[in-house]
């Protein structure tokens, strides 16, 4: 494997460790304390933190949909989707696993009790959203994430500023999104907390985690079919 591809996977992991570590770790720590909008604006300001951090060697993805709307708009090749895709969620079980082991050695109540930041439906849910209106609400939430990064990124205009762009869209679809679902739009984000939750003997979140993979991949499908049409009329 060529050292350029090594390096974008290796940031790739690293990116996707720093957001799932800092984002679901401000849910799980001090989610009480932050409420939804300090939740939010810490998944938001580890975007732009990475963005200037390894922008220049991956393009700052650290999202598996995100990774796939720049495929199907033909930025990505399909070998940079599949190492992106493993880098992105290796980095967030990791991040998911370090997130497990601070909380086991502080005073609050366990792994279970904080729920480490795990994305939910049903009784999982800060509302009771039902399976379909999960699935509803990830598909556009994602889909408005992910037009961010392909319109900031397109234009040579906005570009420099793409990462304070994407990280306030980010932020911002999360103050919706985590009363609803806890907002994913990234599965690797959801997927390394589900496992921890899982090894550490509740399965409830590994089990509704394939909603938080299927629905932001098909939210970043239509962003790309709704950019590809934006783009013909320019």
């Amino acid at each position: 494997m060529e050292t350029s591809s090594m390096k974008k996977y290796a940031a790739e992991a690293f990116g996707t460790f720093v957001l799932t570590l800092f984002g679901c770790g401000s849910a799980a720590v001090a989610g009480a304390t932050l409420g939804t909008l300090g939740i939010a604006m810490a998944f938001g300001l580890s975007i732009v933190a990475m963005a200037f951090v390894i922008g220049n060697v991956s393009g700052c993805h650290i999202n598996p949909a995100v990774s796939f709307g720049l495929f199907l708009d033909k930025r990505l090749s399909g070998k940079d989707l599949a190492g992106y895709w493993v880098a992105q969620f290796v980095g967030g079980i990791v991040a998911a696993a370090v997130l497990a082991l601070v909380i086991s050695m502080c005073d609050l109540g366990g792994v279970a009790a904080t729920g480490l930041g795990c994305d939910g439906y049903g009784a999982a849910s800060a509302v009771g959203i039902s399976l379909v209106g999960a699935l509803i609400v990830e598909v556009i939430l994602t889909c408005i994430f992910v037009l961010s990064v392909l319109g900031s990124t397109a234009d040579e205009r906005t570009a420099p500023y793409a990462g304070i762009i994407i990280g306030l869209t980010l932020a911002f679809v999360h103050i919706m999104g985590i009363p609803l679902t806890g907002t994913s739009v990234n599965p690797a984000r959801s997927f390394g907390p589900a496992l921890m939750m899982a090894v550490s003997g509740d399965a409830t979140a590994l089990s509704q985690v394939w909603v938080f993979i299927a629905a932001p991949l098909a939210g970043a499908a239509l962003a790309a079919l709704i950019w590809m049409g934006l783009k013909k009329r320019k």
